[in-house]
């Protein structure tokens, strides 16, 4: 049991920042139309080689597309990818607001918690969104 929970963990660490950067990208794109990697070194406040190196494991990994001195594309994996991670956002960060965290809490910690929550317990905290605590 212990093995599955610590594995599952690091599972969960190791595709944290991909989820993080298909979200950044995505929301680049809908904001400009674009995302170059300045915009993600502004974004996670890191060095541009550090985001080069992300997105060019990214590209390996099939969630994204670019060349050198080009806008960085999500491939249809990787839109896939932002859409489940926005929707898990959203579903723990109203679910902390529904339990009395503020907005500004609940959008930082979100950010940390979507990443580690399971199916079963985002399903639980969808439940109460829509239709409030069990009796």
């Amino acid at each position: 049991m212990a093995e599955r929970v610590h594995k599952r963990t690091r599972d969960d660490h190791a595709s944290e920042v991909a989820e993080d950067y298909v979200e950044a990208i995505a929301k680049a794109i809908d904001a400009s139309g674009v995302c170059r990697s300045m915009d993600l070194v502004n974004h996670f406040a890191v060095t541009h080689a550090t985001v080069n190196n992300t997105v060019a494991r990214m590209q390996r990994d099939g969630l994204v597309t670019t060349k050198p001195y080009q806008p960085i594309e999500l491939t249809t994996a990787g839109k896939r990818l932002a859409t489940a991670s926005r929707k898990r956002h959203e579903i723990v960060r109203s679910f902390l607001e529904a339990i009395g965290v503020s907005p500004q809490t609940a959008e930082i910690d979100s950010e940390g918690i979507e990443h580690h929550v399971s199916k079963e317990t985002l399903a639980a905290m969808k439940r109460i969104i829509d239709h409030g605590y069990p009796s």
